[in-house]
This record gives structure tokens, sequence and C-alpha cells, in this order.
């Protein structure tokens, strides 16, 4: 095997600069045997391309030639069929599968290691093994023919060199030299080794003869040796006298370092004295201040604030570590304690003093007689006490305790002054209040007599069970302005109250509104200023929109809450907020109770008040959060009340019905709520009500149509939904544009039914006839066959045309104009309306008779007894007598 890979080498893949690094002889798994043999090779040059050559002798077997190629890199996997028993057969899997049968088993072996290093050494994509031993891939083959064809181990791969021209021109002189050296490779190998051995002893004797060169340099080492010792003990001698220096170096440097030591302490100790001297050190005009300074007038306030800020820098000055054992720092110490405390003292008795002499203060209490309704200014106080802001920051920040008894004592005492005042206020409010109804009272008292029986009249049409707020209110107010106008007031819709709506009128309305306006607008000035002046003196932050001071009187109490001089640092922004809110509860806790019970009467005065103090108060809501909740339920009941009046409203049973009160009383509330709540911030709370107020409306008039009596239902329906479409339309509400569409419907759909019901009635014998011809044609009679019918024959149509004659059915008309007069109500004037659609009804209803004439009866020549123009000559005619 090794002169056929020599061979392979020399006549195949040195002249394609390849190298052959394994062989194995094969043939191909069962078929008949025709050995080949597959040779593992790689490129001399770079970059290295292994393949796997397929070699096969020629047909005269004289030579080798290449037979077939595969690159390496495309072999996915090696099948050694048995990993475990000898077997010669194995797969290499390139495009397709190659099964081969190899001459024996070492070589199959040999040959796989050999792939097996090529592919761990050159190829990235690593080829799979399967059924081969691990310790065949793990080591190389034994020595042997194996391991020669294999090409030995990795290493051998790696050392290999290709012999130079030189090289194999000596080897091949030298087996020239030898006949045997191809035929018999092993002698020729014995005879080398023989030369090999002779060269070496030649070496051996020719190293013997330098012996004496060899004694000659041993010498010269031993001299060097000795040269080498006697430097080592100068070096030795030089070090002895350096390590003296060291020490003498080292003593100097240790002085050196005391001194810098000492140098350094000495400057730190000025440092901290000259800190102590500077920063603990208070002069003898702020001590003298802040034991005896002046707390009334400005100059002695001025020197006080700035001792005490002097003070208070030397308490919180940042003392360093071990100062605080130091006797004078101590004795400091105790020196700005005692001032702060008497400071404190002082302050405290001062202020104190203020509070409890204004709190006892009269003269600004409002007086019972006064005209104007004005609350007393405070801002001289608050301007002089501000002048202390800075000290009262001092002793927040100092003494916690004595700050909060401070502001305990303002809260106690003013809150006692506003409380005097804001009920002098509140009853000068109430007067002018009870004095507007007075005066309504005055007016009503003289009433004409034609005014009162008219009242009258209206109540004894509606029944006693047509008030709608009680025994003790009035259904409606009516006035005359003229002699040709009516005018509905001050409904019972929107009275809630034990008075009569009747007792007030818009003037009345207009002055109470000013009087509540000029109520809050005193308030809400006066809680701003007491805010803002609470938060600026006792150094309280607060939201930049205004706190309320009503707002959460039902969720905490009115004193403010202790915070320990310990807990100062866990003292939030939101815990300051919360005792601005606090302390003005507890000195305006009056203010919710006064003026609940103010809108209490005014409630009680006239309903229609709620109206405007909903308006009034959203724009105060700021300050009078909880109160604006009393005033919207005010307003809510008096929608629901209203509601309920509707639906509990009785008709007489002998009396037209008109136009319902309740739809009246509904257009007076939208006409004075859009001229009250124009631009208002409530508006949205209006619309609800309207929402609610004209469903029940809706409601209701159809329930009235549908128990009415007397008036057709259609009419009913009819001339109210009109009313309410022409007040919406009139002032434009947008949130009942569906409302006003659908009474736009509602009247249009139920004129047209009152119409063709009250039209069937004088051409009643005529309009049964004509509806009998259309329900034979609708049961599928031919038209031109009607006639032909007993009942509808054309002598039964003359008769009946006959019975109507023009004279009979202007009578008829005439009759009908009448009855309709009796059925519509003047306030609503629909009468020409009705009559003009009546009119356009009877001509449809004409030429819809003349047209079933002309179908179901052709050339008959039979008419109608009357003509269009005669029809619109009766209409007119009648519409002008009456």
């Amino acid at each position: 095997m090794t002169a056929i890979k020599h061979a392979l080498q020399r006549d195949i893949f040195t002249p394609n600069d390849e190298r052959l690094l394994g062989i194995v002889n094969v043939c191909k798994a069962g078929k008949k045997k025709k050995n080949c043999f597959l040779c593992a090779t790689v490129t001399t040059e770079r970059p290295v391309q292994v393949k796997v050559v397929k070699v096969k002798k020629s047909d005269k077997g004289d030579f080798y030639k290449r037979q077939q190629t595969w690159e390496l890199r495309d072999l996915t996997e090696v099948d050694a069929k048995d990993a475990s028993k000898e077997n010669p057969e194995f797969d290499l899997h390139f495009e397709k599968v190659y099964r081969w049968l190899a001459s024996s088993t070492a070589e199959k072996n040999s040959f796989i290691s050999c792939i097996w290093k090529l592919n761990q050494r050159y190829l990235r994509k690593k080829v799979e093994f399967v059924n081969v031993s691990s310790q065949l891939l793990e080591e190389s083959v034994p020595s042997g023919e194996s391991q020669s064809v294999a090409g030995g181990d990795e290493d051998a791969l790696d050392d290999y060199q290709e012999l130079s021209t030189r090289e194999e021109q000596d080897i091949e002189s030298m087996m020239e030299m030898c006949e045997y050296a191809i035929s018999n490779a092993e002698a020729f190998a014995e005879q080398l080794s023989k030369e090999l051995q002779v060269l070496d002893g030649a070496n051996i004797q020719s190293i013997m003869a330098s012996e004496k060169q060899v004694n000659i340099l041993m010498q010269l080492l031993d001299e060097a040796l000795a040269e080498v010792d006697t430097i080592e003990g100068k070096l030795s001698s030089y070090e002895e006298m350096l390590q003296s220096v060291k020490e003498q170096m080292d003593q100097i440097s240790q002085s050196n370092r005391l001194i810098q030591i000492s140098n350094t302490n000495n400057g730190k100790l000025l440092d901290e004295i000259q800190f102590l001297v500077n920063y603990m050190d208070l002069s003898k005009g702020h001590i003298r201040a802040l034991q005896d300074g002046d707390l009334t007038s400005p100059k002695g306030i001025e020197a006080c604030i700035n001792a005490s800020e002097a003070l208070l820098q030397c308490m919180n000055v940042a003392l360093r570590p071990g100062h605080e054992k130091l006797m004078a720092v101590t004795q400091q110490q105790l020196l700005f304690a005692e001032l702060r405390d008497t400071f404190a003292r002082r302050l405290t008795n001062h202020l104190n003093n203020v509070f409890v002499h204004q709190g006892h203060d009269q003269s600004s209490t409002l007086s019972q007689h006064t005209a104007e309704l004005t609350l007393p200014k405070h801002s001289p106080l608050h301007r002089d006490l501000l002048r202390y802001a800075k000290l009262m920051e001092w002793l927040k920040n100092t003494h916690r305790e004595k700050y909060e008894g401070l502001s305990r004592t303002y809260v106690d005492y003013m809150s006692r002054l506003y409380e005097r005042e804001i009920k002098d206020f509140f009853e000068v409010a109430k007067i002018k209040m009870a004095g507007t109804t007075k005066e309504a009272k005055g007016k009503f008292a003289t009433l004409p007599r034609k005014e009162s029986a008219l009242k009258q009249e209206t109540e004894s049409l509606h029944g006693s069970s047509g008030k709608l707020t009680g025994s003790t209110s009035s259904l409606n107010k009516l006035t005359v302005q003229g002699s040709n106008s009516r005018r509905s007031q001050s409904s019972s819709l929107l009275d809630m109250g034990n008075m009569s709506a009747s007792d007030l009128d818009v003037a009345d309305r207009t002055k109470f509104d000013k009087i509540f306006e000029q109520v809050l607008s005193e308030l809400e000035p006066l809680c701003l200023a007491e805010q803002d002046f609470i938060s600026k003196f006792f150094k309280l932050q607060q939201h930049p929109t205004v706190t309320p001071p009503l707002a959460q009187r039902n969720q905490t109490g009115g004193t403010p809450s202790r915070v320990p001089p310990q807990a100062e640092h866990r003292h939030s922004l939101s815990s300051e907020k919360d005792m601005v809110r606090l302390m003005m509860n507890k000195i305006f806790q009056s203010i919710e109770t006064e003026l609940n019970s103010l809108i209490a009467l005014g409630d009680k005065i006239d309903s229609f008040n709620s109206l405007y103090m909903l308006v009034k108060m959203s724009h105060h809501v700021t300050t009078l959060g909880n109160v604006l909740v009393t005033v919207k339920r005010n307003f809510d009941k008096c929608i629901s009340g209203q509601i309920r009046q509707m639906e509990e409203v009785k008709i007489s049973k002998k009396s037209k019905v008109g136009i319902l009160l309740f739809v009246a009383g509904f257009e007076e509330f939208a006409e004075l709520a859009e001229t009250i709540f124009r631009n208002a911030e409530r508006r949205g709370d209006l619309d609800k009500a309207y929402v609610k107020l004209i469903r029940a409306v809706f409601m209701n008039v159809e329930k009235v149509a549908n128990e009415s009596q007397k008036t057709p239902r259609d009419v009913v329906m009819m001339e109210n939904f009109h009313h309410i479409f022409s007040t919406l339309s009139r002032l434009k509400i947008s949130c009942l544009d569906a409302e006003r569409r659908e009474a736009k419907h509602k009247y249009t759909d139920h004129l047209q039914s009152y119409v063709i019901n009250s039209l069937g009635q004088p051409l009643e014998k005529l309009n049964h006839f004509f509806e009998g011809v259309e329900a034979r044609v609708a049961q599928g009679v031919r038209e031109e066959e009607v006639s032909y019918q007993l009942a509808f024959n054309k002598q039964e149509l003359r008769k009946v045309i006959k019975e109507y004659p023009g004279k009979e059915v202007k009578k008829g008309l005439d009759n009908l104009y009448k009855k309709v007069d009796k059925h519509l109500c003047e306030e609503e004037s629909l009468l020409q309306v009705v009559w003009h659609s009546m009119q356009d009804e009877f001509i449809r209803q004409y030429k819809h008779f003349e047209d079933l004439i002309g179908r179901c009866y052709p050339g008959s020549g039979i008419t109608m007894e009357f003509t269009i123009q005669d029809m619109l000559e009766y209409f007119s005619s009648i519409a002008q007598s009456h």
C-alpha cells in the first residue's frame, strides 16, 4: 500500500499541487468487485481545499487515473455501519449516498479517522459521524500500515513538508545506487539504518577529539566565577554604607513630618476658634432687643426681628464633633436658650393681649339700624399684625407649642368677633328681604276687583284639586295689562313655600336678587382677606386656588391638630393647607348656619328665588361650597314639586280646557329662567331641569287630553302643543330642540286628525258612500263594474248627491264653524288656521270624489251639486260672518 500511495502521489496529486493524506482500497457494495481507491487530499496552496478523490487503474492496467472528485465540505454524514463489531462497509453522504466496501476494516478505520481529523482542522461545518467508535475519533490509528496510510496523527499533518528538488535528486541517486530500493523497501531501509549508525559513530569520535577545547573552556568559566565573587564583596560594602545613610534620612523625614503635623494642627485650631467666634457670638444690641425690645413701635419690632434671626442662626449653627465638650460653647448655648425662651414668652404675651383686645372690641359690630348692607373691614388689624409675621415664623421654628397656642387664641377670639358681625349682617339682610315681601303683600291687597274676580274665576274653573301647591298656594296670578292682553304671572308651578307666589312681581324678585348678590359679595372678600392674612401671618402654605372654609365642615373638626416640635420635619405641604382650612372653618363657623337660614327665607318667600340663588352661589362656590349644595337641593326640590303638581292636576268637566295652566306656567318659568341663567356657569343644571319639566308637560298634556270630556282630545293636544312649540321657538332653548320638533309634529298630527274627523260630519252620507266604493275596489271589484253593485249603482249615487245641494253644504259648514269655535280657546288664536286647513281638506275630498265618479261611473254625466268655487265662497263668507 505504501508503494501505491507513493506512486499515486507522484503521478496524480503532485502535478496538481495536492498532498495525499489518506487512502483506502474499496469497491461498491452489492456489485461485482471493481477495485478502486478513495483518496483524502489537501492542496498545498492557501486557502487549503480538502477533497475526496476516486482513483482507478486504466483499462490497460499500466497507470492510474482520477475518475471522480468530491469536496469534503459537501460531505454531510459518514456512516460506519457498526461501532462495536468489525465491518468493512461504510457510507459517505454527499449529494447522494455512496455505499462502499473496504478491503479491510483497518483500512476503513484509518480512512474514517483521516476524514475526521481533516474535518476538525479545516471545516467550519462539522460532518456527522454515525456508528463510529469514539476512541477512533479521538486517537490516531496504531502504528503499522494503517497509520502510514492515514497519514499519521494531527501533528504529522502539521509537520509534513514536501521534499525539495535537491532532496528528491539525492534520494533518487541513492535509490539508483541500490537496485532493490523499490522492489525491497525493507532491505533498503535496513541499509540506510546501518549507514546512519556509521555516521553517528563518526560524530561521537569528533566530539571526543575536542576534549582539550572543553577543558580550556572550563578553566575560563572558573576564572569568571572568581571575578564575580570579588564584585559581590564590593557591592556588600557599598550596601552597608547606604544603609547608614538611609537611617539618617529617615530620622530627618520623621522630624519634618512632626513639624508639619504641628503646623497643621495649629492652623485647624485657629480655624475652629475663628468659626466659634464668628458664628456663636451674639452682639449686645441683639441681646438687649431680645430682653427688653419694644414690641409696639415699628423700629422696636424691626430690631426684635433682626435679633431673633441672629439668635436663630447662632442656635442652628452646625457644630463640629467635639465642640459640645467645650465649656465656652456650652455656656453660649445656655445663654441662647435663655434668650430664646425669654423673647418667646414676651412675644406670646404681647400677641395674646392684641388678640384678646380685638376679640372684645365692639366698635366694629354692625348696628341693627345700619342702612347699608356691608360688613366691617379688618384690613387695619391685618396690616398691624402682619408686622409680626417674621416673628411668628421665628416662633414657629423655635417654640412650636407657643406658636400653636397663639393660633388657637387668635381663632377663638376672632371667631367671636366674626360671629357678632355676621349675625348682625344677616339680620339686616333678612329685614331687607322681609321688607320686599311686605311691599308685595300691600300691592296684592289693593288689586282691582276685576283682577280678583278673574283670579277667582280661574280657580273655580279648575276646581280645588287643581291647586298645585296645596291649600296655602294659588294656582295662578293673572293680571290685566291692557284691554287685549292676557298674561300669566307667578304660577304656583314655581311656588314651593307657604306664601303665595302672587305676593311678588318681577320688581320684587329683582330686588331680592340684588340683596342676595350683595350678601355674597360682602362675604367672599371677607373670607378671602382673612384666609390670605392667616396664611401670611402664621406662615402657612395654601393652594393656588382659594381653600373653601366651609367645604369640609362635615368631615373634620374645627380646631387645628397639634404637631409636636420633634415631628416638625414631618410637616408636609398638605398638612399646612389643612391647618389653614381648619382655622377658617372655626373662625367662620357661623356663616353656613346664617346663610342657610337666609336661603330658607328666600325660598319661602318665592320659589323663583331658588333660580336666582343657584346662579349667584355658583359665582361664589370657592368660599361657600356647602351652601351651594343646599341651594341646588332646593332647586331640585322645586322642579320635583312642579312635576308632582302636574301629575295631580284635574280639569273641569263642564268647561273647555284651553291652554293648560302648567303649560303656561312652563312658558313663564322658561322666560324667567332664560333671563336669570343668561351666561351663567350653572346652565347645565337648568338644562337638566328643562328636560325633566318638558317631558312631564308632554306626558300630562296627553293625560288631560285623554280625560277631557267637554273638549275633543285632538283640540287639547293641538292647542297645547302649538303653544309649547311657539314658546320653544321663541326662546330658542338649544337643549330642547328635539322636544320643539316633537311638539311641532304632535301639533301638526292632531290638527290634521281634528280636521279630518270634523269634516266627516257635513257630508256624512256622501263620505260613507264613497268609502263603500273604495272598499269594493279594494276587495277586487273592477272600477268600471262598481256601478253594477246594487248598493252602489248610479241611482244610489244620484240619490246621495241630491241630499247635498250647495245650500245644505253651506249650512253644514256654518254649523261646523260654530262647533269648532266652541272647541277652540281664544288665547291660542287657532280658529282661522283650523278653518283654512278644513277648506284645504274639503277641496281635497271633493277632488277625490270627482275622481272616483270619473273612474267608477264613466259616461254617466253625474256631478256634484256644487263646485270648488262655490266651496271657496262658502268658507270665506262663513269666516267673515263670524
